[in-house]
């Protein structure tokens, strides 16, 4: 679904629909575009003008399409969205800041468009049967299929999708508002055509992002306020709706039989399962041992020490259960621990630095992950548009104007976290971490590090779950060290996400969601505008002008090869700028099941694809008793 993703601990959203033109027959390019042609009706739209499907295309290449319906998929959440919740939920409203929302919601609702999975930034039609643009691409008419149905039998209509899309910028969640903010606005030109309108000043990627956003009806709400908190299940139109619900502890999503696009090219041989049922547990350790008891069916291994050493049980062993791994061609992104610059004490560079240095990545991979993963350092790991050795040409063209404005450090290699000696307390770094603290003003007093005006340098890590402590811990007496009172505290996920919101936090652990083409939703990350709105993923409240200048040019980008660049030259400002303590990464999916699941030969590239592609085996559910 639109503006989802896949992370570690968390969703922050790229906004990965995104915006292009295809370079198939009948299409109009980029070239005719820029000279002033509008485009004749297409059926999907992609950022540099590469469409794998044509029009007339019977399904994705990476669905069966005649896949078996039925069953449950019971699992434990992995990547969510908005402000759903992996731990508990009090709200069905997942369009809005308030409340928490259970994981999984988007599956209710339809879009305009929809991704494929195996190609980096392509979308096409759903409840839009084709779209047609403006020759100066500011005007995107949408042309509905009349079939298109509410859960109650009526009609989706273009008054639906003017609605949709006009209150989600007015009041939807800060990482749809913030993104849509150069849509000027949608307009119903009868029952099955829109015309969405942007300001001139979006990204060239907008139109996509806004045609993979929630479409939700306009007669429901009329009667309900769109921002509002509510258990009740939202009238929606997608291939699941909300079934048995318990707050807090589980939600089945229940597939909907007569769903109107079951048949559609980009709907076939997806959603197999009758029942999606998730699962919310506050604790991994108790959500581990609920699963080997057979109490849900799938999950993602995040944990290494678990991967490693906690999969020996006698339903792995005698093969009931079954682990996979899968290769993640996503961008890696950026997961570490993110520092809230809007404090004064993260406010100089050194500072943050020092606590780059003070954490031994070495000794944590070996003595607690069990060598499983790799240290991250770009925003863009695992991806080629990650910046490595000395900006080339064309990078430092674009760099050239900010000479003297940002660190010379931009035009050389870029920034790497320090590799250390694997002793957890390398005493080279510590002393380095030691000297940037000095030179940045503070001292240590009677074991304290103090600023001129005797302040200490007190540092709180903020979680929701305890599973990260083993981690924070040693890295907690490092700081000592140094004179850092630092601590570890866990809060319940309501207020968790509530100091998360209004960036009351000095440090918190996020992993960064990116698309393998970045799009406008990228704003969201690290740009001035998005610093102060509350909500949005700007987690360490960067505002700087060259990122934000960096950032347009990588979105705008003409071609593949010209995002590259782009990216690369801002992936050097953003590690110059010690944001972040960053963190490991795999390139890869750990999976764990039940073995009562079938699934296609192939997975899409850039997604797991269980819950779209996967269906039950029945034969293997009798026989195990499970998800029948």
């Amino acid at each position: 679904m639109a503006l989802s993703g896949f992370t570690r601990r968390d969703v922050l959203n790229g906004a990965t629909a995104l915006a292009g033109l295809a370079a198939l027959p009948g299409f109009a390019s980029r070239k005719a575009q820029a000279a002033g042609e509008a485009s004749g009706r297409v059926h999907g739209l992609s950022v540099f003008g590469d469409l794998k499907y044509p029009a007339d295309f019977a399904q994705f290449d990476y669905v069966v399409p005649d896949a078996p319906k039925g069953g449950t998929l019971a699992l434990v959440p992995s990547s969510w969205a908005f402000n759903q919740n992996p731990q508990t939920f009090n709200t069905l409203n997942t369009l809005i800041l308030k409340g928490d929302a259970p994981v999984g919601m988007t599956v209710v609702f339809d879009s305009l468009m929809v991704r494929a999975f195996d190609e980096p930034d392509a979308i096409y039609g759903l409840v839009a049967e084709g779209v047609e643009i403006s020759a100066d691409r500011n005007t995107y008419r949408f042309f509905l299929r009349p079939e298109a149905r509410w859960h109650d039998d009526t009609q989706l209509t273009a008054a639906d999708v003017e609605f949709s899309l006009n209150i989600l910028k007015e009041k939807g969640h800060p990482l749809i508002s913030q993104t849509i903010r150069e849509m000027a606005g949608a307009r119903a030109l009868g029952a099955h055509e829109v015309e969405v309108t942007f300001t001139g000043e979006q990204s060239r990627d907008l139109a996509q992002t806004v045609a993979a956003l929630p479409i939700i009806s306009k007669d429901y709400y009329e009667s309900r306020p769109f921002d509002a908190t509510t258990m009740d299940p939202p009238l929606a139109s997608g291939p699941y709706k909300v079934g048995d619900l318990a707050g807090g502890r589980y939600i089945n999503y229940d597939r909907v039989e007569d769903y109107w696009g079951k048949d559609l090219p980009v709907m076939r041989g997806q959603y197999n399962f009758d029942t999606i049922r998730y699962e919310f547990y506050r604790d991994r350790d108790v959500a581990f041992e609920a699963f080997k008891a057979g109490k849900y069916f799938f999950r993602e291994e995040f944990t290494s020490r678990v991967w490693a050493t906690g999969y020996d049980f006698p339903a792995i062993t005698d093969g009931r259960v079954t682990r996979l791994t899968q290769p993640d061609d996503t961008p890696s992104g950026a997961q570490g621990w993110f520092l809230n610059t809007r404090l004064q004490k993260f406010s100089d560079p050194r500072v943050r630095e020092a606590l780059i240095y003070a954490f031994d990545f070495e000794w944590t991979n070996r003595t607690l992950f069990h060598d499983l993963y790799k240290r991250t350092h770009s925003y863009f790991q695992n991806s080629d548009l990650m910046a490595n050795g000395l900006p080339d040409e064309a990078e430092l063209k674009l760099l050239e104007p900010w000479r003297g404005k940002v660190p010379d450090e931009v035009f050389g290699e870029p920034f790497s976290p320090p590799v250390s000696n694997g002793s957890g307390q390398d005493r080279k770094l510590l002393r380095h971490a030691a000297k940037l603290l000095k030179d940045a003003g503070w001292t240590v007093e009677g074991g304290q590090l103090k600023n001129a005006a005797g302040e200490a340098l007190r540092i709180q890590f903020l979680d929701n779950d305890g599973s990260m402590e083993r981690v924070v811990q040693p890295y907690i007496r490092n700081l000592k060290l140094l004179g850092i009172d630092a601590g570890f505290r866990v809060v319940d996920a309501s207020q968790y996400q509530s100091r998360l919101n209004d960036f009351d936090y000095d440090l918190i652990t996020r992993r960064y969601s990116m698309a393998p083409t970045p799009g406008e939703g990228i704003k969201q990350f690290w740009t001035t505008k998005s610093a102060t709105v509350p909500g949005s993923a700007n987690l360490s409240g960067i505002a700087d002008p060259a990122i934000d200048a960096l950032t347009n040019i990588v979105i705008e980008a003409e071609t593949r090869a010209e995002q590259i660049t782009a990216a690369r030259a801002l992936d050097r400002l953003l590690r110059a700028g010690r944001y972040w303590v960053p963190h490991w990464y795999k390139a890869e999916h750990n999976l764990a099941f039940w073995d009562v699941f079938d699934r296609p030969d192939e997975k899409p590239r850039y997604a797991r694809g269980v819950v779209e592609t996967w269906w039950l085996d029945a034969d293997k559910a009798a026989i195990l008793g499970k998800g029948a």
